[in-house]
């Protein structure tokens, strides 16, 4: 009886208690697989000098970065890295790898420029591609070495791939070379390539960027897919191996700076832009490089960059020019020195040819400017040059409704000087310059262009 009546009231207890949850635990997120999961550090300098002073491999094969030539399957230890924003180099593919020495790290800081220890050797290849038609067809052109040498500088060496790709051979200077491009048409023109000398290395792979220019927090801040099939942050594969003197938890990875790749949308055209000329110009604009009033650094605020309005020191005959004239391309001198493959090109090393999707972003980043509209310098016909006999000259604007004033005699053109209204005959050395007027509109830069005539 006295069971019964406790089976009872336990039954009645049962029933005000919340029903038990039997269902499975939700189990606990198991961390993202890492890129690089473990590996065995190389030795130091691979098998490059420890100094420029010492002998240098002959031959890639030499140098102890690939353990395979034609597939260019890299020796242990060789970290693949890559950028948000690379540097232009005339439209080639690069692959990159870090050879870090075992037991060292590396300097790691959010904003600046890591440090490297000696040993540290860094390995990129260029392709270019030939067929227009199809773009997995590539030329194996160069693989340059940077090598971190024993007093903490750096040197470069740059090793030129045979036809077969069975090798490269190390390069004693500067080489240039004209590679053929297949068009979509089957025609072919010919792409100047430069492979540049250890002297050129040097003018960027220098103290004022510790040597090493790519990789740093705000470019590696982004995946990476590895040969491993995993893809990974590529801070978060190095911060696993240990490979950063400060540790960099997973959570601190979406407060660090990122660049913005040209095509990122979904950031800001002012971030993209100045990403742009954080990548291709900032290494050597920078307080204490080159002589130059801005700062080209992303890390740098805006209003602290001198980009924007700011002086120029070399006005290329332009009036009124600044690094960044506000909807004025043609009064913005960084955009001229990208804009042209001439001897004012910017950069000056190691560039043939003009980057077509860099330029329309630094054009729609300064058109988005406030600012009137301004109009386009007149074109003269024929360009300026000798001739035998007297020249026929037209003037022509490329804004309807535009006004060109002229000068003959190498003097600016203003609004009070000759009104162009038909061709110009010269008969003797002239200096024609033509400037375009319109109301609501800022006034044209000063076209020129230099006649000799009859001095043949």
């Amino acid at each position: 009886m006295i069971s019964l009546i406790r089976i009872i009231a336990a039954a009645a207890l049962a029933s005000t208690l919340p029903a038990a949850d039997f269902s499975a635990a939700k189990p606990v997120a198991a961390p993202a697989p890492y890129g690089i999961a473990g590996y065995q550090p190389p030795r130091a300098w691979l098998g490059m000098p420890h100094s420029v002073a010492g002998r240098m491999p002959q031959l890639l094969s030499q140098t102890g970065a690939f353990t395979d030539l034609r597939t260019m399957a890299p020796a242990p230890g060789l970290i693949p890295y890559d950028l948000i924003v690379p540097f232009w180099s005339d439209g080639a593919a690069k692959v990159r790898y870090m050879a870090l020495p075992k037991g060292r790290q590396i300097g790691f800081t959010p904003d600046g420029e890591w440090t490297f220890p000696p040993g540290t050797v860094f390995v990129k290849t260029f392709e270019l591609a030939t067929d227009e038609a199809n773009p997995q067809v590539k030329r194996r052109l160069e693989t340059r070495l940077l090598v971190r040498d024993e007093q903490g500088g750096v040197y470069g060496v740059d090793y030129k791939w045979r036809p077969d790709n069975s090798d490269a051979d190390l390069l004693p200077t500067s080489l240039t070379e004209n590679i053929p491009i297949r068009g979509r048409d089957g025609s072919v023109r010919e792409q100047t390539w430069y492979y540049p000398s250890r002297e050129n290395c040097l003018t960027c792979h220098n103290s004022h960027t510790s040597g090493v220019l790519g990789l740093k927090t705000r470019q590696l801040n982004r995946t990476l897919t590895y040969p491993s099939g995993v893809t990974d942050n590529e801070l978060r594969t190095l911060n696993h191996l240990h490979l950063f003197d400060a540790q960099v938890s997973d959570a601190q990875l979406k407060t660090l700076p990122t660049l913005a790749s040209l095509s990122d949308t979904s950031r800001s055209i002012e971030e993209r832009a100045r990403s742009y000329l954080d990548a291709n110009c900032g290494h050597c604009h920078r307080p204490g490089g080159t002589v130059a009033y801005f700062d080209a650094r992303f890390s740098t605020p805006l209003p602290k960059q001198e980009l924007i309005d700011g002086p120029v020191l070399i006005n290329e005959g332009i009036d009124r020019p600044h690094v960044i004239s506000p909807h004025d391309v043609w009064r913005s001198i960084a955009y001229m020195r990208i804009n042209t493959d001439g001897d004012i090109r910017m950069p000056p090393i190691a560039r043939e040819t003009i980057d077509g999707q860099g330029v329309q972003l630094l054009r729609d980043w300064i058109n988005s400017m406030p600012g009137k509209d301004v109009l386009g310098p007149p074109k003269i016909v024929p360009d300026g040059g000798s001739f035998a006999a007297a020249v026929t000259v037209t003037l022509s604007s490329p804004d309807p409704g535009a006004q060109i004033h002229y000068t003959v005699d190498g003097s600016v053109p203003g609004p009070q000087d000759t009104l162009y209204s038909a061709p110009i005959t010269i008969s003797g050395p002239t200096v024609v310059r033509a400037r375009a007027y319109k109301d609501g509109l800022t006034r044209s830069i000063t076209s020129e262009s230099v006649f000799i005539v009859g001095q043949q």
